[in-house]
């Protein structure tokens, strides 16, 4: 039999056994434990900050709601005829919005492959309901909130 003279590639990698590699090793794990304990604690930190400025941006937007609130709970009270009006109105406006609603609906499942294919169509019909319907939704949602009962939990 003949010996291949082309070195075969090792099966185990060398380990290093002397003492000093196990204290420069013991010494560089203790080095990065403390790295990464400093890493936690600037995380940590970071968190902690996040959460006072979270606390801090909640009391003014919920100090800002409280106001508005207080705000139409007193308009409310020095105008209750026109708080009745709006409720009435905006109950009103409340069906004409159902009806348009449903009439858009039917537009859609009459046309929806052309709708789909045609994006002439389909800028067509957002044109022709899409302005009438956030319009319609602004002026819905500003009476249903002028004619609501004031809330004394909130003023």
């Amino acid at each position: 039999m003949s010996q291949d003279s082309r070195p075969s590639p090792a099966l185990f990698t060398q380990v290093d056994i002397t003492a000093g590699a196990q204290v420069n090793r013991q010494a560089e794990a203790g080095d990065t434990s403390s790295e990464q304990a400093a890493l936690l604690r600037g995380i940590l930190a970071a968190q902690d900050r996040q959460n006072e400025l979270l606390e801090e941006l909640v009391s003014q937007l919920s100090a800002a709601q409280r106001q508005r609130n207080q705000e139409l709970a007193q308009w409310k009270q020095a105008n209750p005829e026109l708080a009745r009006g709006c409720r009435m109105a905006a109950e009103a406006l409340g069906k004409v919005q159902v009806e348009f609603l449903r009439t858009m609906s039917r537009e859609v499942n009459e046309n929806s492959e052309v709708l789909a294919d045609g994006e002439f169509m389909l800028n067509e019909f957002v044109d022709r309901f899409g302005p009438r319907l956030a319009h319609l939704n602004g002026v819905l949602q500003m009476l249903a909130q002028l004619g609501n009962a004031p809330n004394p939990a909130n003023s």
